[in-house]
């Protein structure tokens, strides 16, 4: 399992022109699943993500979670997360999850999250989705599962 993070300042979801989730201060997951992820790695990239310090202190260092600055995450599925570009030009795809698996394992790391007390909002899972963002920083990280 993948989830890259960026701190934001805002970030939202829109599908045909509709906004179907946002939020202001926090982070953006994107999160794919690959064909041998488990339950496990979902509440271990869940737990992660709340407790790690992104977030600046009084001192400008990042020492902060998510709960100690009252951030929310906006929580994307992202089979492309999983892109296999060796070969050629065209990304292959092979290592992500299929959708029953995928989905339910993206849904188990938004209750993570949710369960450690941190608002959350979702994209829609296999929709064309348009994120926007503003990045802070530019702080990006990825962790795996």
């Amino acid at each position: 399992m993948r989830v890259l993070l960026q701190r934001v300042t805002r970030a939202r979801v829109t599908i045909d022109g509709r906004e179907v989730a946002a939020v202001d201060r926090g982070l953006l997951a994107l999160v794919g699943v690959g064909h041998d992820d488990t339950s496990a790695a979902a509440a271990r990239l869940a737990a992660k993500c709340v407790a790690l310090r992104l977030f600046a202190d009084e001192q400008g260092l990042m020492n902060r979670a998510l709960p100690e600055v009252g951030g929310a995450v906006l929580a994307v599925s992202q089979f492309t997360l999983y892109a296999d570009t060796r070969r050629g030009n065209r990304p292959s795809f092979t290592a992500a999850a299929p959708p029953e698996l995928a989905e339910r394992l993206y849904e188990e790391f938004v209750a993570g999250v949710r369960a450690a007390g941190v608002p959350v909002a979702t994209g829609v899972f296999g929709a064309h989705m348009k994120v926007e963002l503003e990045n802070d920083g530019p702080v990006t990280v990825l962790l795996e599962a």
